[in-house]
């Protein structure tokens, strides 16, 4: 395949896990501040994100250090204001 498509499509499934993260991040922090143990909701929505941002960071990058740059790209830019 093209190695431009691989990182337009390298920065779009950066983009998506952004969105996972910040939406989980989102969610999280409306649950937690109802909660009765908002440590145990932050601890284990940030194990969750980390887990699957790590994950699909590294499916992405599959071994290539420019697919991992802009995957990571991609990512924060969910993080800019």
């Amino acid at each position: 395949m093209n190695e431009t498509l691989m990182l337009v499509l390298a920065c779009a499934a950066g983009g998506g896990l952004g969105a996972v993260f910040f939406g989980g991040l989102w969610w999280t922090v409306r649950k937690g501040v109802s909660s009765k143990q908002p440590a145990l909701w932050f601890f284990a929505s940030l194990l969750v994100r980390m887990g699957v941002a790590l994950a699909g960071i590294y499916f992405v990058g599959h071994g290539h250090w420019e697919r991992l740059a802009v995957c990571l790209l991609g990512l924060s830019w969910h993080a800019w204001p």
